[in-house]
């Protein structure tokens, strides 16, 4: 059913009077179209405008990853056997000839020694994976920093989060499955902080472990929850991501003949598939070229697991590092709680503050839309200078990430850099509660310095670099003004105004008494879009006066 300008939409014509087919192939669209309307939603959909900017390819990546790591993790399925029954290895790999290992660990150097292009699928499989949780982090920074985040994107925000979140879990369960000496040192890592929970830490490890650590089920149940749990979870998740971001239409800077009600760019069909579809195979490409050239978790210089060995230079991934750096710099504090009960604050403590580093992102849009009360619909994207207090934020947490991660891997920063393991973890200590404040007032200045840039650019034009001797003797620059598009750019930012508290007394000269949440919004408004907070934008008269010659070279 379609509808046209003038027309009204009508039902199906009968069978007998729609013009017959031309030829088989368009007798099976036809069929096909009249059970699942293919036509009427490609027609409508095909056309689709989506703007062109190269950070929107962030997105892209994030989604083409993932399909790689599908496509591999199936591929590895097949041979891979979950289990944790010892057997002694008899493979090609000589060094460990001879040696007990669990089925895990022996069906995983069978993959990389003895199956045809078993190596390469795993490279391929754990470099995709890395890809994919730093597309999404960088992706949802690209996000945060211009404001797309805002109404009415989000719930779409929270399943990015989420995806971000269950990306790092499921990156974790994967890297254990090989149960080398690597990975158990990671699931022992994992045991300890279970325990510190109290009350029930220690049956939840029983549970999951099967017994003592390291159990018997551990593997079994991590590859469950690889394979099925998580990834059924998150392909939910992608695809309703993907839906609401075509139901929401996509983003786009400012510029000329853009608006918050249309969308410049190219249609879907044939542009911009076209370039997607090349997008995809450059993706899979550089990540196979990579695999093929640098070696990750090589499981055969590390050795099955063995509860007695711990390997030195044990690290997680990259996205897990941060949480264990709260663990190692965190001091060793323990209490004795009714009659005898030890509470490991020492863990503990990390373990509250581990989500709350991650569940600042997710709940960012709905804090900073309270402050600011504004309940419009935004489909332009602001500058990141144009948001200093929002983008002195995201900056304070990268830096917090990157000060936690120096904590994670502190042997290494050691050793390498001949530092003192003891000085490192006490700069990590203090840098947790200095750096990201002193990052945050540093990147806002620097965002009000680019603010008064931009302004001196609109009054005064840019530097032409011709130097001009007026008729006192005075040498100046001459300026040259900006072009339209570029004036539109600098000056197309939106600048609300702070919420102001109600006077102080009604109309009847009663006092008004303002609540704590009602004030702490107000000055929470003043430090977002107060004076302190953004620089005027150039008035037109101003403008005005800079064209008509006054103060001007």
């Amino acid at each position: 059913m379609s509808t046209t300008s003038g027309a009204t939409s009508s039902a199906p014509k009968p069978a007998s009077t729609r013009a017959k087919p031309a030829n088989k192939a368009e007798a099976v669209a036809d069929w096909a179209d009249g059970r699942l309307g293919i036509y009427t939603l490609a027609k409508s959909n095909l056309r689709k405008i989506f703007p062109d900017h190269w950070s929107f390819m962030l997105g892209e990546i994030c989604l083409y990853s993932f399909v790689i790591i599908i496509l591999t993790g199936v591929y590895l399925t097949l041979f891979f056997k979950p289990s944790m029954a010892e057997v002694v290895y008899h493979g090609p790999y000589a060094p460990l000839d001879g040696i007990r290992m669990s089925e895990a660990y022996a069906s995983t150097m069978d993959i990389s020694f003895e199956i045809r292009g078993g190596l390469l699928i795993r490279q391929i499989h754990h470099w995709a994976a890395l890809v994919f949780v730093a597309a999404m982090l960088v992706h949802m920074m690209r996000v945060f920093f211009t404001g797309a985040f805002r109404k009415p994107r989000e719930i779409n925000w929270v399943f990015g989060f989420l995806l971000l979140v269950l990306g790092m879990f499921d990156g974790f369960f994967g890297y254990s499955l090989p149960d080398d000496l690597l990975s158990g040192t990671g699931i022992r890592f994992m045991e300890g902080a279970i325990l510190a929970v109290p009350l029930v830490g220690t049956y939840v490890q029983m549970f999951l472990f099967g017994g003592q650590f390291p159990g018997t089920d551990i593997v079994p149940r991590f590859f469950t929850i690889h394979v099925l749990l998580i990834p059924g979870i998150m392909l939910g998740l992608l695809v309703a991501h993907l839906i609401l971001v075509f139901y929401h239409k996509h983003t786009q800077w400012a510029g000329p003949g853009k608006t918050e009600k249309n969308v410049v760019g190219m249609p879907l069909m044939p542009v911009y598939m076209a370039k997607a579809g090349g997008f995809f195979f450059l993706v899979f490409g550089i990540i196979a070229a990579i695999s093929a050239i640098a070696t990750i978790n090589p499981i055969w210089a590390y050795g099955p697991y063995r509860p007695d060995q711990v390997s030195t230079d044990a690290q997680p991934d990259w996205y897990m590092g941060f949480s264990e750096g709260l663990i190692r710099v965190m001091p060793g504090w323990e209490v004795s709680v009714w009659g005898g009960h030890t509470l490991n604050l020492g863990v503990m403590i990390p373990l509250a503050i581990f989500p709350l580093v991650l569940v600042a992102i997710a709940v960012y849009p709905f804090i900073e839309g309270w402050i600011t009360g504004d309940k419009r619909e935004h489909h332009i994207l602001d500058r990141p200078r144009n948001a200093p207090v929002r983008t002195g934020l995201g900056a304070a947490w990268i830096s917090l990430y990157l000060v936690l991660l120096v904590g994670g891997g502190n042997d290494l920063f050691a050793t390498h850099f001949h530092l003192s393991l003891n000085s490192i973890t006490y700069f990590v200590r203090v840098g947790f509660f200095v750096v990201p404040v002193i990052v945050f007032f540093v990147t806002k200045r620097w965002c009000l310095g680019l603010q008064r840039r931009d302004k001196e650019k609109v009054l005064h034009g840019r530097e032409s670099g011709i130097i001009k001797r007026l008729p006192h003797g005075e040498f100046v620059e001459v300026h040259t003004p900006l072009a339209a598009k570029d004036l539109h750019t600098l000056t197309a930012h939106e600048q609300p105004r702070p919420i102001e508290l109600p006077a102080q007394t009604d109309e009847n000269g009663v006092a008004r008494k303002a609540g704590l949440v009602a004030k702490t919004r107000a000055k929470l408004s003043e430090g977002y879009y107060g004076e302190g907070g953004q620089i005027t934008k150039p008035t037109v008269e101003e403008f005005r006066e800079i064209e008509s010659g006054h103060g001007h070279h």
